[in-house]
């Protein structure tokens, strides 16, 4: 599979467009037309990874921290990152991250967090980003309105929330007069013609509307199609930072911080607050969530399950009444190799295997 295919694949599923504008996520290394026959999926990369890359003759990398991250104004050898990216281009391994992105999509880190809690709905903590709505109206003769409608909405307009196929359509009459040079679908040149016509209206994600409009364009009999097009103020789907919901039943903080470990296989954990506190409802924004501490409490969660956790933000979600489970930075996030694997196993015949490189920067003895 040729690389610029896999990506398009990746993106489809954690749009580039939602990761926050100080982030560097995307291709950030390689040659778009290379071929990917194997894949290694790791939280980041470093010249450990990139020798477990080689050794295990990987064509392409993909981590979820951004691999180049910081400005880069030369590459050389004598550079710590320009002699890894010398390495990877001399041997033909292309690297691809995904960052706020994949924090922020649906069924990416936060979601997946919750389903290790035993949670499968959840809501969005804090919105970061509401698709642009466009209402489109397209006039299409009696004959091949069904056609025409069917086609608009299979290409993915007409959702509203969990509805599908949304239109609303009115009868009416369309005049027109085709002129010379012009080969009409109905009528003769020079002559005034009066159709029958159906108008029908839908809504269009921006994401997807220039794929809806080559779609109708292409089913629509006419060879002028007379239609509308313009913004509306209805927003879309929304998507953003971290998931808050409730628990099917009561836990203690203990109770809860213990079952984390568990499900993240690790040893020692961090937590702010009794340990006594009844859990009813849980805010988690996985690797450096900390900040979020009073939108977890203004969304009637009683614990945030973050990482990253400073002394004075614990005494400040003390003094607002509020528990903080910190699992590290790390530990919250390396489960992207799960998700990642499984992702593209489901979506693309190629072999797909996860980094044994231990890259935790932080031990504790």
């Amino acid at each position: 599979m040729k690389l610029q295919k896999l990506v398009k694949v990746i993106e489809e599923k954690y749009p580039v467009n939602l990761a926050y504008g100080w982030d560097n996520v995307g291709l950030l290394v390689g040659d778009l037309d290379i071929e990917i026959k194997k894949v290694l999926v790791s939280i980041e990369a470093n010249d450990k990874l990139v020798e477990e890359a080689i050794e295990k003759d990987v064509d392409l990398i993909v981590t979820h921290h951004p691999f180049i991250f910081s400005k880069i104004n030369r590459v050389t050898t004598s550079d710590y990152k320009g002699k890894l990216i010398h390495k990877l281009i001399k041997n033909d391994i292309a690297i691809y991250s995904t960052h706020t992105n994949f924090d922020i999509a649906f069924d990416g880190l936060n979601d997946y967090f919750m389903t290790l809690l035993g949670i499968e709905e959840s809501a969005i903590l804090d919105v970061t980003y509401s698709e642009q709505l466009y209402k489109l109206a397209v006039y299409v003769p009696k004959d091949h309105v069904e056609n025409v409608r069917d086609t608009i909405c299979d290409a993915g307009a007409g959702y509203i929330g969990n509805y599908s196929h949304c239109t609303f359509n009115i009868d009416g009459n369309g005049t027109f007069m085709p002129q010379e040079g012009t080969k009409p679908f109905i009528g003769a040149i020079n002559g005034l013609e009066r159709v029958e016509e159906i108008k029908v209206e839908t809504v269009v994600p921006q994401k997807i509307l220039n794929n809806v409009l080559g779609e109708m364009l292409k089913s629509h009999p006419y060879e002028e199609v007379a239609y509308d097009l313009y913004k509306i103020e209805n927003k879309g789907k929304s998507f953003g930072l971290g998931r808050v919901a409730n628990l099917n039943e009561k836990i203690t903080l203990e109770e809860l911080a213990n079952l984390i470990k568990e499900k993240l296989k690790m040893k020692h954990i961090r937590v702010v607050g009794d340990l006594n506190t009844d859990i009813t409802r849980v805010a988690v924004v996985t690797g450096s969530g900390s900040s979020y501490v009073k939108d977890a409490k203004n969304k009637g969660a009683q614990v945030l399950i973050t990482g990253d956790l400073k002394y004075h933000e614990a005494q400040d979600a003390l003094d607002i009444g509020m528990t903080i489970i910190d699992c590290g930075h790390f530990e919250s996030e390396y489960i992207f190799k799960d998700i990642m694997k499984a992702f593209l196993v489901e979506k693309v015949d190629l072999e797909v295997i996860q980094s044994e490189v231990d890259l935790n920067p932080i031990k504790t003895i």
